[in-house]
């Protein structure tokens, strides 16, 4: 987690993904709020953001985003969404 008060960049955004879905593990997920909600009261406006970082790292094969439990393509994802980090060897 960073400094509370300065807005988190992509690639803070990014590296919280990863911490928190690497604590979770590969048999959970997290919510992106949970994210978003690690810097701060303001972590609706933050939560476009933390959805482009997870698309990224998906592109990159580092996630899943997963919607009702099942993987989904980062190109066409909607509505609500998990994050989880991806199993070694997929």
């Amino acid at each position: 987690m960073t400094d509370a008060t300065a807005a988190p960049s992509p690639g803070d955004l990014r590296q919280e993904i990863l911490r928190q879905s690497s604590l979770r593990g590969v048999d959970k997920s997290i919510c992106p709020s949970e994210v978003a909600r690690a810097y701060g009261e303001d972590w609706q406006q933050l939560m476009p953001h933390v959805r482009n970082a997870a698309k990224g790292l998906a592109r990159e094969g580092l996630i899943d985003i997963l919607r009702k439990g099942k993987p989904v393509d980062p190109e066409t994802m909607k509505g609500v969404i998990r994050l989880r980090i991806r199993p070694a060897g997929r």
